[in-house]
């Protein structure tokens, strides 16, 4: 709005001052013409140049805005730029060395600025290599409960550790260095296959990027791209389908090979082939791997180990799928209503 008003008001301006020279011009000039100081002609070109004047400097009403937008848009890039993260290492933090993969929430509560508990006394421990899925209502917590593993945000009471270190005594870099992360939207660059592969491990050569990608279920649809792994994908990776876009998501984190594996659901929005090959995608990726999951999908966690699913921020069952199905809690309700819609479905199209 400060933009639009200055625009308005000095292009208002510049115009009053080109058009009330003119009107001086003429008014003078015409004077001059009846004293016979001057002759018709010249005034007329006299009033010409006036013009091309007057016109050239109605111009810099908009050279002088869009400065004043680049400035604008420069400022809030710096501001970006020099703002601190409320998430930084400690004085004394330490580097993780040979990780296991063991994660354990102790007595966890979180609060976002302004709001009440999301969280409430988590207490939960996942062995290394173990499979967890988190299941749950919209709403329970299981993002939050998360995104305090990768530190995206601190734990407003009681701690998060990785391997019996609290998370806020190690290095941001060293923690999510070891962490690999497949969301439920996979973010690529306007680039090329090869270069959003890449993104993994910038230090992967050629072949081993290329056996990720096969690994990944991905190197089937490359091949068969106009130019193979050179191929633009467009901006947000436009041309790649959704199960494409995750295979090469599935890519990146096998390249980056990490301990600690977090999956945000990344079946949920395919179609059955594409989840097909994304869901052996992720067995591979998830082998010897602490794995958590965020479970929308029911039929995804068959194959964890365990499952803990959250009401209100609170942690009310943790089990193996066949053992919740047995307490008739409310995984085993869940469970029912998903499959029943999923009949139910089923009778529709037949």
């Amino acid at each position: 709005m400060e933009m639009a008003r200055l625009r308005s008001a000095f292009g208002a301006f510049v115009s009053f001052l080109g058009f009330a020279s003119l009107a001086a011009i003429l008014w003078f000039g015409g004077r001059e013409v009846i004293a016979g100081r001057l002759s018709g002609g010249q005034l007329i070109a006299f009033l010409i140049y006036g013009i091309n004047i007057a016109s050239s400097m109605g111009a810099f009403t908009g050279l002088y805005t869009q400065l004043q937008e680049a400035a604008g848009a420069s400022r809030r890039i710096f501001e970006l730029i020099d703002e601190q993260p409320e998430i930084a290492d400690s004085p004394n933090a330490i580097t993780l060395d040979k990780v296991r993969g063991g994660i354990a929430f102790r007595q966890v509560s979180f609060a976002y600025p302004g709001t009440q508990h999301v969280l409430h006394d988590i207490d939960l421990e996942i062995q290394p290599g173990e499979i967890l899925a988190l299941v749950g209502p919209s709403g329970a917590g299981k993002s939050t409960l998360f995104n305090l593993i990768p530190r995206f945000y601190d734990p407003t009471q009681g701690y998060v550790e990785l391997d019996g270190q609290d998370l806020r005594h190690l290095r941001l870099e060293s923690l999510r260095q070891v962490i690999g992360l497949v969301p439920q939207e996979t973010q690529l660059f306007s680039g090329t296959v090869m270069d959003n592969l890449k993104y993994g491990n910038l230090d992967a050569d050629r072949e081993t990027i290329i056996a990720a990608a096969r690994a990944a279920n991905a190197d089937e649809f490359i091949e068969r791209l106009p130019q193979a792994y050179d191929t633009l994908v467009g901006e947000r990776g436009v041309k790649l389908s959704g199960g494409q876009r995750q295979r090469i998501a599935i890519a990146r984190a096998i390249l980056k090979n990490p301990r600690v594996l977090l999956l945000d659901e990344a079946t949920s929005s395919l179609d059955s082939e594409s989840e097909n090959l994304v869901q052996q995608a992720l067995e591979r990726l998830m082998a010897d791997r602490t794995t958590v999951i965020i479970a929308h999908r029911l039929s995804t966690v068959k194959k964890a180990h365990r499952i803990a699913v959250l009401e209100d921020g609170r942690l009310i069952e943790v089990g193996p799928h066949s053992s919740l199905l047995a307490q008739n809690g409310l995984y085993a309700r869940l469970y029912r209503m998903q499959f029943r819609s999923a009949d139910l479905s089923t009778a529709d199209l037949a």
